[in-house]
């Protein structure tokens, strides 16, 4: 089976990326090629991809010097991979693979379409381990939509999943990524596996874009809270006003959600019932049937109150910012 690995790259560290490309040739599974799309710098970029795999044939490189953005940089390095493999997956540039971590889970796809595997988690440049293993589930579509379980670089997913994913839909919002979204169109189609072994190290420092940070760690001091806030309406809004952070708070929330259920709900032509359940939760449901299926799941164990209190008031926020005639969701930006 041939697969092929996006793998996006942003003013990459030496050392990290080259330890993991070094840990994709030494995959004991061979026949892969390895898409890296550069955002900013290619040519940069190429020589370091040369130098640390000694020219091998199955990486490329391609990109511009015009910065896209992580998501958007994905979305680019995903598309640029062959329409005839097998598998996919994603890579960051700086974690580490361990030699077994595609044959563990390629035979999964066989019977879903993504599988995940968990990390271990570790900081540099200490060494230290943060965290010996992650927590991956793999839960329903309606509640990985909620709180996504799925990192990409850690998952592999079928052919479908990528034709169903490609565009990506756009959103200005932190929460816009690429991961949730395609785990999302593997949910809409099929069924979603984690095989519970550590197959890769998950490496955390200051250049993380997303990270493994805890909500509690964010929500631990209010008024940084609501600064970071301010920030983020700065940056996805242009405006750190009231009204500004307002929106942000529920395009991270309810408007990024409704999104992918809108979008998959569009290019599907048929739905199952995974997506039939999300529709009802994301984009029929009122705010009261909406609350007590989230106080359902934290009495489940699967949210947290944080979760749930976030996620309410984002929802609480829906009848200012949904486009009226719209199934649920603000702007295809």
């Amino acid at each position: 089976m041939t697969g092929a690995i996006a793998l996006a790259a942003y003013k990459p560290d030496p050392e990290l990326f080259a330890r993991q490309l070094r840990s994709l040739q030494a995959q004991s599974v061979e026949d892969f090629v390895c898409v890296i799309s550069a955002d900013g710098e290619p040519d940069q970029v190429l020589e370091l991809v040369r130098e640390s795999t000694d020219n091998d044939s199955r990486f490329s490189v391609s990109g511009s010097d015009e910065r896209v953005g992580f998501y958007r940089n994905f979305e680019r390095a995903l598309r640029a991979c062959p329409d005839d493999a097998d598998w996919y997956g994603f890579s960051d540039q700086d974690d580490y693979w361990y030699p077994e971590k595609l044959e563990k889970l390629i035979p999964a796809l066989d019977q879903h379409s993504l599988v995940s595997g968990q990390a271990r988690i570790v900081q540099y440049p200490s060494g230290r381990v943060i965290k010996e293993k992650t927590d991956r589930r793999a839960v329903s579509l309606s509640e990985f939509l909620l709180i996504n379980q799925f990192s990409g670089a850690m998952m592999l997913f079928c052919p479908e999943a990528r034709t169903l994913a490609l565009p990506f839909p756009g959103l200005s919002s932190r929460s816009e990524v690429h991961d949730h979204w395609v785990a999302a169109c593997a949910g809409a189609l099929g069924s979603v596996a984690v095989i519970d072994e550590t197959l890769q190290d998950y490496v955390q420092h200051g250049g993380n874009v997303i990270g493994e940070q805890s909500l509690q760690e964010r929500r631990s001091d209010p008024l940084k809270t609501l600064g970071i806030l301010r920030g983020i309406a700065r940056k996805y809004e242009r405006s750190g006003s009231p009204v500004a952070m307002t929106r942000a708070v529920f395009r991270m929330g309810t408007g990024w959600r409704d999104l992918m259920v809108g979008t998959l709900s569009e290019r599907l032509s048929s739905y199952s019932p995974q997506l039939l359940e999300a529709q009802q939760h994301f984009l029929r449901d009122g705010l009261i049937e909406y609350s007590k299926w989230l106080q359902h799941e934290q009495q489940e164990g699967f949210l947290d109150v944080g979760s749930v209190r976030e996620l309410t008031v984002s929802r609480a926020l829906a009848p200012l910012f949904r486009r009226k005639g719209q199934a649920g969701y603000d702007a295809h930006e």
